[in-house]
């Protein structure tokens, strides 16, 4: 069952918006034999127009007064979730590590904090590979930072990232991006294993196709009886606008159509089932529910 239990050490809140220093927050859920905890890698400062320039501005304004959004900037947590299991403890991405934007790299802070070191992390499964879910799986040595666990990735988005061709497609926004996740590969390609659509990549973990944040995102769905928790990576990207107007198109999507359906869709099930959702970019830890409103949904933490 839920456990309400936050515990947050965080950087003053006096520091500017641009400096975004790594805070340690847990959030934590008992769900049946297994334990989910979100423990943090930081946040990440964006530039706003990122999210926003692709939508209508004047119907934007009211939701970034309700939210005290800033117009110049987004800071949002970035939050790893762990599954302990009797025999596993499982990552569900590793975060930025220290060559992706400051303010990141705080998961072995974090762990620490819980008294796990690397080498108790058994398995760590990718919802898709961009800087601040991948670039961390990789120590300041270029080494893997988990050395005795076994990654898990979806085949297609491991087939997107790996084609040398993916680097000269995409946007030059994400030359470097493409160029990260190949590097990462190739770190990563001797202990690693593939798994599609409908596979359990471990037993009890069911991998849901959540394409247009990048062509092989995968979602998470960890049952318990009729209890069940949705890992939804950046399939919803943010608290806000993608609850609040799921159909508008986000600029942090590789494809912004596809994502918007998949965002439509992923909110409709989660609130009509009253799942628990996680996402890597919600706030106070990211656990929470999905509340419906006629077309507006809400996102609520436990």
């Amino acid at each position: 069952m839920i456990i309400k239990r936050r515990s947050f050490l965080k950087a003053a809140s006096c520091l500017p918006l641009s400096v975004a220093l790594p805070s340690i927050a847990y959030t934590k859920i008992d769900f049946g034999a297994t334990k989910i905890t979100t423990i943090s890698d930081g946040s990440i400062t964006l530039p706003a127009g990122l999210t926003f320039d692709t939508m209508p501005q004047l119907e934007l304004e009211p939701i970034i007064n309700e939210f005290s959004l800033s117009r110049n900037q987004l800071v949002r947590e970035c939050n790893v979730t762990l599954l302990e299991t009797e025999n596993r403890k499982i990552l569900f991405d590793v975060g930025a590590g220290v060559y992706f934007l400051d303010g990141m790299g705080a998961i072995l802070d974090s762990l620490s904090e819980k008294g796990l070191v690397p080498e108790d992390i058994t398995d760590v499964i990718f919802t898709h590979a961009h800087p601040d879910h991948i670039w961390g799986v990789l120590d300041d040595f270029d080494d893997l930072l988990f050395p005795d666990a076994m990654y898990h990735i979806g085949r297609t988005e491991w087939d997107y990232w790996w084609d040398p061709e993916t680097v000269n497609r995409v946007d030059q926004g994400r030359v470097e991006t493409a160029v990260g996740a190949k590097t990462r590969f190739e770190a990563l390609q001797d202990q690693i294993e593939f798994f599609d659509d409908g596979d359990e990549p471990i037993p009890g973990i069911l991998a849901l196709m959540t394409p247009g944040h990048t062509p092989g995102h995968m979602s998470f769905e960890i049952a318990n009886g009729s209890q069940s928790a949705l890992v939804v990576g950046d399939a919803i990207n943010d608290h806000h606008v993608a609850f609040k107007r799921p159909n508008w198109l986000n600029g942090l999507d590789q494809n912004p159509e596809e994502a918007a359906q998949t965002r439509q869709k992923l909110l409709n099930r989660i609130s009509n089932e009253d799942m628990v959702i996680i996402g890597f970019h919600f706030p106070e830890g990211g656990i929470g529910r999905v509340v419906q409103s006629g077309k507006e949904y809400s996102f609520v933490n436990i």
